[in-house]
């Protein structure tokens, strides 16, 4: 995916979450996020959309290892072997606030969407480059990471992490307009 000369603009992460908020609603889906890089602002975002309490269960902000691990049942041992920011971590933090949302609130058609990454500017090396992102989407049907290095700022990083983490959740719902 190339990534464009500039980060998404608000008005542009509020068109997608328009377009999401509608295919979640007509579809009886439910979207929950767990977000590391991105600070919640995948929730944020979802959440400026008038509407968004019909198909947004809620979401947690899992910056620190010990929330990821608290709060989302991320396994310690994921955070030793492959460290915070992994495709092994991004998996477990949508498995695991897919898992908490489903329990809290009665509902299966429940999608999990999670962020963690180097948002920048320091904090990178040569193995886990500044702008490195990994997100990770489980739902009914299955869960899967994808990894993201993006050229931005701080700030540009976060928002086109949550552009892509909508996309993604966008891009599911396509597939699979119905719950189950």
């Amino acid at each position: 995916m190339n990534p464009g000369p500039h980060p998404p603009s608000p008005s542009e992460l509020d068109e997608l979450a328009a377009r999401l908020e509608t295919r979640l609603l007509a579809g009886g889906w439910w979207l929950a996020s767990a977000e590391s890089c991105t600070g919640g602002m995948i929730a944020h975002t979802l959440t400026n959309i008038p509407g968004s309490s019909g198909c947004v269960l809620g979401g947690i902000v899992a910056y620190d290892n010990a929330v990821k691990i608290a709060e989302l049942g991320v396994a310690e041992s994921i955070l030793q072997a492959h460290g915070a920011v992994s495709a092994e971590c991004a998996l477990a933090m949508a498995q695991g606030v897919r898992a908490r949302f489903c329990a809290a609130a009665g509902l299966e058609q429940v999608i999990g969407i999670s962020t963690t990454g180097i948002a920048g500017p320091g904090g990178g090396s040569m193995e886990k480059p500044i702008g490195l992102v990994y997100i990770g989407l489980s739902t009914p049907h299955g869960s899967r990471a994808y990894r993201q290095v993006w050229p931005y700022d701080r700030i540009g990083n976060k928002a086109a992490s949550t552009r892509r983490a909508l996309e993604l959740v966008e891009q599911f719902l396509a597939q699979n307009p119905l719950p189950g």
